[in-house]
């Protein structure tokens, strides 16, 4: 069994298999550690949230009951859908915190997908040309970069109308330039491999070459890039709203939900403290989830996700030999 210089044991590397294989080696990685099921599982339930309480529990969402105005939580007195409370309109908080998940989160993935896709494209062409290409490209990145995305997004919001459309083309164009860089970055070394030049020996064009060889090798630590990002989007839309330019009521999102909160903060702490809590533990989740991914996708650290975590965290694996 190899060894690493720091004296531990590192699993040999398992032998060629077919996707189905493939697919039960990420489950069992997956399911040996315990923090990125839990956040698997999180993400999922904010998900299916998003995608079916809308549908579900949308009147009760908007539903006023001037009887039951800003009623405490943990209580099954006024039935299940006030067990979280109610807000100073008498509305039930859960119902409110499943539907606004469906805002944040079409506000949020739209912008990391668009952003992704288009800052990817740019960056891997940039960088496998090199030459004026990429640094024009460089340019831009730096100029957009130069403004930080929440002023950026202030300052567009207030001179157009404050609508969810104009808050992902904003966060999206807000955000390329991070795929760029990591893009161009990645290809740049790509190019020169002995693989690539192969390739173009025998006549393969470029954007051949970019979709067959760069791009499988690139993706993986884009994609890492992306469920981070996803935090940074999200974090930045409910700022975006807690300072009211962001989504506009009948609509609702977890950082507007905290922003109507604030002024009853004192009385009605739970109208303020679950959105953000909703948005803190989403956040976390994606973020453990990223960390598990950027092991699981790099061939070479794959292997620290099959010893137990107390010897994942010793120093001394950092001196040990790549696979």
């Amino acid at each position: 069994m190899p060894t690493t210089q720091a004296g531990l044991e590192r699993p040999a590397d398992p032998p060629a298999a077919g996707p189905a294989a493939r697919r039960a080696i990420w489950w069992r990685l997956l399911l040996r550690d315990r923090f990125a099921c839990l956040a698997v599982v999180i993400l999922l339930v904010v998900a299916a949230c998003a995608i079916v309480g809308p549908l579900l529990l949308g009147d009760l969402a908007t539903r006023q009951n001037l009887r039951a105005v800003n009623r405490p939580p943990f209580s099954l007195d006024d039935g299940w859908a006030f067990v979280l409370g109610s807000d100073s309109l008498g509305r039930s908080l859960l119902a409110r915190l499943v539907v606004a998940s469906g805002t944040t989160l079409s506000v949020a993935v739209p912008a990391v997908v668009i952003s992704l896709v288009i800052g990817s494209v740019w960056g891997m062409w940039a960088g496998y040309h090199r030459g004026w290409r990429e640094s024009v490209s460089m340019r831009i990145a730096d100029v957009i970069l130069s403004f930080p995305s929440l002023l950026l997004a202030v300052v567009v919001l207030y001179v157009f109308s404050p609508s969810a459309v104009n808050i992902v083309l904003v966060l999206a164009v807000a955000r390329i330039p991070i795929y760029l860089r990591a893009a161009r970055a990645e290809s740049a070394e790509l190019q020169s491999r002995l693989f690539v030049d192969a390739a173009r020996t025998f006549g393969t064009g470029s954007w051949a070459i970019i979709a067959r060889h760069v791009a499988p090798t690139v993706l993986p630590t884009l994609f890492t890039v992306a469920t981070l990002d996803f935090c940074f989007v999200m974090l930045t839309e409910s700022s975006l709203s807690f300072l009211g330019i962001g989504i506009q009521p009948p609509d609702m999102s977890w950082g507007l939900m905290v922003a109507q909160g604030r002024q009853v903060l004192q009385s009605a702490w739970w109208i303020a403290v679950f959105p953000g809590l909703a948005i803190v533990v989403t956040t976390i989740s994606a973020t453990v989830l990223a960390s598990w991914a950027r092991l699981a996708m790099d061939p070479g650290q794959r292997w620290r996700l099959t010893l137990p975590r107390s010897r994942r965290g010793n120093k001394a694996l950092a001196k040990e030999v790549r696979a």
